[in-house]
C-alpha cells in the first residue's frame, strides 16, 4: 500500500461491500490487498502482489490467506487497482493484460485517489474489455452487482477529498461501518422521538376525552338542575292554583260571588 490514504480508500471500498453482499447474496467474498495466484505454473515467490480490492460471487464468505483460483474454482469477478505514481503503468499495462487474459475478470476498474479524474472501468466481452462508458449522472456501473462506483467528495478518516464509494442505482451511498452506526443511532432516535411523539398525543387524545367528558357530565348536571328547577316551578303552580280554589270555595260559602 503505497500512502495512508490508498489504505482508506480500499477500505472504504471494502467495509461498505461486505454486509451489502450478504443481505443481497447468497454468496460473495470481498477482500484486496492479498496475493492472488490464478496458474499451477506460477512460481509463487514471483507473484504480483494482488489487486486492492476485489469481488467474487457465489463463494462461502470465510477467512483466507491468499486467493489461489484453481482452489476456489474461480477467480474474481470485480477488481479494482488504487493507481500510484509507481503503479499506474503497471495497473494499466501488465495487470490490465492478466486480468482480461488469464484470470478472466468480468469487470476491471482504476482509481487514483490523489488524481480522482483519473479512473476507468472495463467490461469483458467476448475475450476482450471494454470500456464503460459512465451514465449521465457520471457513475460506472457494475453489472454484475447493479451497484455504482461514484466519485463522492467529503471527510473520512484524515483527509477531506475525492473518495471512490459504492452506491445504490437509486443514488444512496453504502455506508462505512461508521455511518451504518450513526444511522442507527439516528434510526432508534428517531423512533424513540415517534413513540414519545405518540405517546403525547395519546396523552393530549385523552385530555381532550377527560375535557369532554367533564363537559358532558356539567351538561347534564346543568340539565338536571334546569329539570328541578322546571319541576318546582310546576309544583308552585300546582300549589298556588290549589289555594285559589281553596279560596273561591271559601268566597262561595259565605254568600259571595266569586
Amino acid at each position: 500500500m503505497e500512502t495512508s490514504r490508498h489504505k482508506h480508500q480500499m477500505d472504504l471500498l471494502i467495509y461498505p461491500l461486505r454486509p451489502w453482499l450478504k443481505r443481497h447474496t447468497e454468496d460473495g467474498y470481498v477482500g484486496g490487498n492479498m496475493f492472488l495466484y490464478f496458474s499451477l505454473a506460477q512460481v509463487r515467490n514471483q507473484d504480483f502482489r494482488g489487486p486492492d480490492v476485489f469481488v467474487v460471487l457465489g463463494v462461502p464468505y470465510r477467512e483466507r490467506k491468499s486467493w489461489v483460483v484453481w482452489e476456489e474454482g474461480k477467480g474474481p469477478d470485480i477488481v479494482i487497482e488504487l493507481l500510484s505514481d509507481k503503479t499506474a503503468a503497471r495497473d494499466k499495462g501488465e495487470k490490465k493484460r492478466i486480468y482480461q487474459d488469464q484470470v478472466r475478470v468480468a469487470e476491471y476498474y482504476w482509481f487514483d485517489p490523489f488524481d480522482p479524474d483519473d479512473w476507468a472501468g472495463f467490461a469483458l466481452r467476448e475475450g476482450g474489455y471494454e470500456p464503460i462508458v459512465p451514465d449521465d449522472q457520471g457513475r460506472l456501473i457494475s453489472k454484475r452487482l447493479g451497484l455504482a462506483l461514484v466519485r463522492w467528495y467529503g471527510w473520512y478518516e484524515d483527509a477531506e477529498t475525492t473518495w471512490l464509494r459504492w452506491a445504490t442505482l437509486d443514488g444512496e451511498l453504502l455506508p462505512t461501518p461508521q455511518e451504518a452506526l450513526e444511522l442507527e443511532r439516528w434510526r432508534i432516535e428517531d423512533e424513540r422521538r415517534q413513540t414519545e411523539a405518540e405517546r403525547q398525543r395519546a396523552e393530549a387524545e385523552a385530555q381532550r376525552a377527560e375535557a369532554e367528558r367533564q363537559r358532558a357530565e356539567a351538561e347534564a348536571q346543568r340539565a338536571e338542575a334546569e329539570a328541578q328547577r322546571a319541576e318546582a316551578e310546576a309544583q308552585r303552580a300546582t300549589v298556588a292554583e290549589a289555594e285559589v280554589a281553596r279560596l273561591r270555595t271559601l268566597l262561595a260559602e259565605a254568600g259571595h260571588s266569586p
